[in-house]
């Protein structure tokens, strides 16, 4: 992948979206203490300091393994950064620096080599502690406010669009991560634009969009059922993130902390735990999904008359249907025409040395 100007423009949005982020999560918190809705609050802040401790942690520990194959002086200052929690923003200060060598200055061919291959680097690290964060922070909170509106509150047209931007900025950040680790190996066949993306982008739009709404009622309906739920599905997800074996890490406590996190984003979408051939695992988590979805939407009619919101509870069961349905055409046909392996069945040999980085073995198809 060559960075281009436009992936130096989208990084740098990206810093002006981080402190808009960072700006509405103060507003919320403070929105629901005020309101006194202290437990909300409350759970708001503990999200916000989970996800931000694992993103630093992880961001540190990848900062330092660099460091030590370059043998470079900075990890200091980057300890301190990451220390105060800020590993996000020197994660952001590495793609624009490497992004605007790569992408704005004119280099000789091995130079230029080497710029792009740092800014692809960084973009892709910075991906996915995005894709962390936001199954970690983002997506809790999202339920959290959806279940908010539907117990506490008046739903206007722009807490509906409010809902909507979330959920396609959640399901965005799960396909910019993929692009990115795919775009950041050389050997691997990368995703075509137009029909290809659009189609991948509208399979993790719809699937997600059914799975919170789906959460949000069963939250509704029983929090107990609701906890029990979670609970199982992020244990059996640990259960079979530690059976693959996975080596993404170093060290053998970030690896472990790599299969919490990547258990709990299986909860909410599947990922792909080990690079490996996904066409079982992926046809089994769905065909749960969709039962998980059918025993969620008849516990909730069974429950409709405490429920508030009536007309709410009815438009939202309808897009959930649909939802599920569209999402579950859209990945067929994402697997079964436009996949990379089979876009792209005779890839052009790269005339550059592979550079190994942290996700050389990830992907393996």
């Amino acid at each position: 992948m060559k960075f281009t100007k436009w992936n130096f423009l989208m990084t740098v949005f990206g810093i002006f979206s981080l402190f808009f982020d960072i700006g509405a999560d103060v507003w919320i918190t403070l929105k629901y203490f005020q309101e006194g809705l202290y437990l909300f609050s409350s759970l708001t802040v503990f999200f916000i300091i989970i996800s931000n401790l694992v993103v630093n942690v992880f961001s540190y520990a990848w900062f330092k393994d660099d460091c030590a194959e370059e043998n470079n002086i900075r990890l200091k200052w980057v300890c301190v950064a990451h220390v105060f929690l800020s590993g996000t923003f020197v994660r952001y200060w590495y793609v624009v620096k490497y992004g605007y060598r790569a992408a704005m200055i004119s280099h000789s061919k091995a130079d230029s080599i080497e710029a792009n291959k740092r800014a692809v680097d960084s973009m892709t690290d910075l991906s996915m502690l995005r894709c962390f964060k936001t199954f970690l922070e983002s997506t809790p909170q999202l339920i959290l406010q959806i279940y908010i509106l539907m117990e506490h509150g008046e739903i206007t047209l722009v807490q509906y669009a409010s809902i909507i931007f979330s959920v396609s900025s959640i399901s965005w950040s799960t396909v910019d991560y993929y692009m990115s680790l795919r775009n950041s190996l050389e050997d691997k066949k990368k995703i075509r634009s137009g029909f290809p993306t659009c189609t991948y982008v509208l399979y993790k739009l719809f699937t997600l969009t059914s799975w919170i709404l789906s959460l949000v009622f069963l939250l509704a309906c029983n929090i107990y059922v609701f906890t029990a739920l979670l609970s199982s599905l992020w244990v059996a997800a640990l259960i079979w993130t530690w059976k693959q074996h996975t080596e993404f890490c170093t060290n053998i406590l970030m690896e472990i902390l790599y299969r919490i996190v990547v258990a709990t984003i299986l909860v909410f979408t599947f990922f792909n735990v080990k690079g490996q051939k996904t066409r079982i695992p992926m046809s089994v988590y769905y065909s749960l999904r969709v039962l998980l979805t059918i025993g969620i939407l008849i516990l909730c009619f069974y429950f409709k008359q405490p429920l508030p919101h009536i007309l709410f509870f009815n438009v939202c069961s309808i897009t959930l249907v649909l939802a599920l349905g569209l999402g579950l055409i859209s990945l067929i046909l994402y697997y079964s025409l436009f996949h990379p392996a089979i876009q792209c069945k005779d890839q052009d040999a790269v005339d550059t040395v592979l550079r190994r980085n942290r996700f050389c073995y990830f992907l393996k198809h």
